[in-house]
């Protein structure tokens, strides 16, 4: 039998274990230590026909190794963001703050990689910005991309 406790743990860790799935569709080697670019593809849950690819840096266990910070990936990434079917706009926010579409940890705690959608009503474009969500360095380093809603649902 499982005890209040234990539940209501597996209960909030729920959303934790079925992440929004993202697919590595390209991995390029960097360089002979291993470091990799990871391309990833991300179909975005609430605009359907909508799919971005985000590429992001890799460290290799000798990089980390060599150069300390264990736990940690470099902030960059890049995203692109395309239709790629019937575009069908479900309940998405509307406000300027958007909506988190995506987020993957870059670090052991603390900082993880983010996508965000915002709806820029007045110009029928989707803006997809990528950043890095850091606690000392805050997120300087950022990719954006867009989609046009032409004759879209």
């Amino acid at each position: 039998m499982i005890r209040p406790l234990a539940a209501a743990a597996l209960f909030a860790l729920a959303p934790l274990a079925t992440p929004l799935h993202a697919e590595t569709v390209g991995k390029v080697g960097v360089d002979w230590i291993g470091n990799d670019i990871i391309i990833e593809a991300i179909e975005d849950p609430k605009v359907q026909g909508v799919t971005c690819h985000i590429a992001y840096f890799d460290r290799s266990l000798l990089d980390r190794l060599s150069q300390g910070n264990w736990f940690e990936d470099p902030s960059n990434s890049s995203i692109a963001c395309r239709q790629t079917g019937p575009i069908k706009i479900g309940d998405i926010a509307r406000g300027p703050k958007g909506e988190k579409v995506f987020s993957e940890s870059r670090s052991l705690i603390f900082k993880s990689l983010r996508m965000t959608r915002i709806f820029d009503e007045d110009h029928q474009t989707l803006i997809y910005l990528t950043h890095a969500n850091e606690l000392t360095e805050g997120s300087a380093k950022m990719s954006i991309s867009t989609v046009p809603l032409f004759g879209s649902e």
